[in-house]
């Protein structure tokens, strides 16, 4: 019950945040050139400054683990596989990358780390599970949107240079590889920078968040209740069930393995809307899949929780 409660404490305001911002549309306090301006300052500061400040705060020396770090970043390229996999089943081709992005793409920097140390008391293996995911969420993100872009044209040698050329100069991937190289040279976090990051990324979730729901359209993801609905089963269930035991075999417990369960099944992380507006996309089918993974997370990651533990193993 503890940890249910803790986790409806977690998502419920998130997806709260998300009715904020409809609401407000709704009223007029909010309108389309707002959001969509809210929603291009969040891609262009919070959200870097957030992954920025994540990576470069963590000290992975001591705690390092070849093994759990490989089979971090293994399972996320086969998520990724799989989500591309069953893209392929839909007639709309416009979707397939926010769909792609969608199925694979966890809020595991945000709502995992909350979830951990509620479990646990500390962050436990989640900032090896980050190391092990993030960046490749957030390469793979670019480079899925920019191969799958509404209006494309299949492969050329120009497209091929525009899609590396949004990876290199793409701020989230400016924010990691900043922060990657800032935790590897050690380099110190003055309390007062820690500090000025910190208040700067925390705008970064509540801004995404009541500019997603300004923008969304339930009327238009009705119309792509299947995709919203395939994308979520796979987000909080299907990987679950492909990797948790192979985790399992490998002999990971405890707290790597309660990373592991948030790798895999917590809800699709907010900047996945961002991401998907922000690249040429509806964002529609990233919004719906957002919501929904959001509201019935809650309720999947205690089940799984429970599972583990009632079998001995968290």
């Amino acid at each position: 019950m503890d940890n249910l409660i803790f986790s409806l404490n977690a998502v419920i305001p998130i997806f709260l945040m998300m009715v904020l911002g409809y609401f407000l549309y709704k009223i007029g306090w909010m309108d389309d050139d707002f959001a969509s301006e809210m929603n291009k300052f969040v891609f262009l500061v919070p959200l870097p400054v957030l992954l920025f400040h994540d990576l470069a705060a963590v000290d992975f020396t001591e705690m390092w683990d070849v093994r759990f770090v490989l089979f971090c970043f293994v399972a996320t390229v086969v998520s990724i596989g799989i989500a591309a996999g069953v893209s392929c089943l839909w007639k709309d081709k416009s979707i397939q990358g926010e769909f792609i992005q969608a199925s694979y793409r966890s809020s595991a920097a945000i709502l995992g780390i909350a979830f951990i140390q509620n479990i646990y008391g500390t962050s436990g293996m989640a900032p090896l599970m980050i190391i092990g995911s993030v960046p490749l969420y957030n390469v793979m993100a670019v480079l899925v949107l920019s191969l799958f872009q509404p209006g494309r044209q299949g492969f050329s040698r120009e497209m091929i240079k525009r899609t590396m050329k949004g990876i290199v100069t793409n701020p989230i991937m400016i924010g990691i590889v900043a922060g990657l190289l800032w935790s590897g040279l050690r380099l110190p976090l003055p309390q007062i920078l820690n500090k000025a990051l910190s208040s700067v990324g925390a705008v970064a979730t509540p801004m995404g968040l009541m500019s997603m729901g300004a923008s969304f359209g339930f009327g238009r993801a009705l119309d792509k209740a299947g995709p919203v609905l395939t994308a979520a089963f796979i987000k909080l269930a299907g990987l679950c069930a492909v990797f948790l035991p192979a985790a399992v075999g490998m002999g990971f417990r405890e707290e790597k393995l309660a990373a592991i369960l948030v790798m895999l099944g917590s809800a699709t992380t907010v900047s996945s809307y961002v991401m998907a507006k922000n690249m040429g996309h509806e964002g529609i089918l990233s919004a719906g899949v957002v919501m929904v993974t959001t509201l019935f997370s809650a309720f999947t990651l205690t089940g799984w929780l429970y599972l583990l533990r009632s079998m001995g193993y968290i």
